[in-house]
């Protein structure tokens, strides 16, 4: 049959859910937040484990506020938050019940990190995600284990990885869904997929499953079980999915700078614009995305993250409605990076680049004046306005009334608003 024929199967509702939320607080927070070098300073350093967990007898967690991160992700517009539950250095922010003694309830902090994240998020209105690491190098040192062939201490490790997913379906509550990461380090090793996945469909039947397919398979398609195509540090793309078995869902996940973990030494920050024209981007092809804050050693978040979210934040709250509900419009295409999402009846023009109009002694003008070109909408346009201040604009309608040309105002001296959204009403 040919493709053309074919037809996009529809989310399951899951799936749907997940793609409203729009925009997520991804968390990675952990021992290694201490040391102020990002997430892998045990391998990267490479520390002996008995050193290195000494940083669970300093770890107090005494600036963690779960609350607090979830009104920030509120504030910025985000609708969710992953959260590192455990990462590759093998420490659980949550209790192990028994499956271990490197865990949050055995340091100082003395408390089930997880369960307050998961009480805090729901009650501002969160939806929660654990993230959780597929290699542990409490087990294996180096990325050269596990052997090829298995074996049955990987064996042994893959009953302690399944037994805490295990913990963590059971005893929280029903949750966003779960972020698993690592199975890229060991592509040959048979990782009982089946048997995880059913695990977490018996205790929790409608949370999304994400496994990360990692910086060099941004994309790509994994277990049939696996509800998302994950884009590591680089912008989505939208595929064909016509003809597919199962619908995927899409999600970018990117750093504010350099690092996971929190970095004392890392000044990349992602800016205010960056960050709006990423999430922009994201939403244009239907993908989520995710932006990663490392939290400090004992659980704070850093001030520059704070401000710039919030900042951003001032953004979102203009357009939630449409970043969240909007659709891609399949035919359609615009100048430059511009866009078109649609709710309901209504067409949204995300429009990039825009020229700002002010004195010549005062001005600086980077942006693009005049008219910008549309096509392939299905419904002839009656109007066009700009939704921060309902400014009516101009319209040439062109060739049948499928084309249009719309006189996109400039920006006002004093204003900037990196992408600017006019509605668009069908006749």
């Amino acid at each position: 049959m040919e493709t053309a024929q074919l037809i996009v199967p529809p989310p399951l509702s899951r799936i749907a859910r997940f793609e409203k939320l729009g925009f997520g607080m991804f968390l990675h927070w952990g021992l290694y937040s201490q040391l102020g070098a990002g997430e892998w300073v045990m391998l990267h350093r490479q520390m002996q484990a008995e050193q290195y967990n000494q940083l669970k007898e300093t770890f107090t967690a005494e600036d963690f506020d779960a609350r607090a991160w979830a009104r920030l992700a509120r504030a910025a517009g985000m609708r969710y938050i992953t959260l590192t539950t455990r990462h590759h250095e093998g420490f659980s922010l949550y209790d192990t019940r028994g499956l271990s003694k490197f865990d949050a309830l055995h340091s100082p902090a003395g408390r089930d990190l997880v369960a307050e994240f998961v009480e805090a998020c729901r009650a501002e209105d969160i939806v929660p995600f654990l993230y959780h690491t597929t290699i542990d190098w409490q087990w294996w040192k180096d990325l050269k284990w596990p052997p090829r062939d298995g074996g049955p201490q990987f064996a042994e490790y893959l009953d302690y990885f399944h037994a805490s997913i295990e913990l963590l379906c059971r005893n929280y509550g029903p949750i966003g869904g779960l972020w698993f990461d690592g199975n890229w380090a060991h592509p040959e090793a048979d990782w009982k997929e089946d048997r995880l996945y059913a695990l977490i469909r018996k205790f929790q039947p409608e949370a999304m499953i994400i496994n990360n397919t990692g910086l060099d398979a941004q994309g790509g398609k994994g277990h049939p079980e696996v509800d998302i195509m994950t884009f590591e540090q680089g912008l989505p793309t939208m595929p064909d999915q016509r003809g597919s078995q199962k619908y995927l869902a899409r999600e970018m996940c990117q750093t504010m700078n350099a690092h996971w973990g929190v970095g004392a030494d890392d000044f990349a920050y992602l800016s205010p614009r960056q960050i709006i024209e990423n999430l922009c981007l994201s939403r244009k092809v239907g993908a989520n995305y995710l932006l990663n804050v490392g939290p400090t050693a004992q659980g704070g978040i850093p001030q520059y993250e704070n401000a710039a979210l919030r900042r951003v934040g001032d953004w979102t709250a203009r357009y939630d409605t449409i970043l969240r509900e909007g659709r891609p419009v399949d035919g359609t295409s615009c100048s430059g990076r511009d866009f078109i999402l649609q709710v309901g009846r209504s067409y949204y023009y995300f429009a990039f680049n825009l020229a700002i109009k002010g004195n010549d002694h005062v001005t600086v003008n980077n942006g693009l004046a005049g008219s910008r070109q549309l096509k392939g909408l299905p419904e002839k346009i009656e109007s066009a306005r700009w939704i921060d201040n309902d400014e009516i604009l101009l319209m040439n309608p062109t060739v049948e009334n499928e084309d249009l040309l719309i006189a996109f105002t400039p920006y006002s001296y004093g204003t900037q608003l990196v992408v600017r959204v006019a509605e668009l009403r069908p006749v």
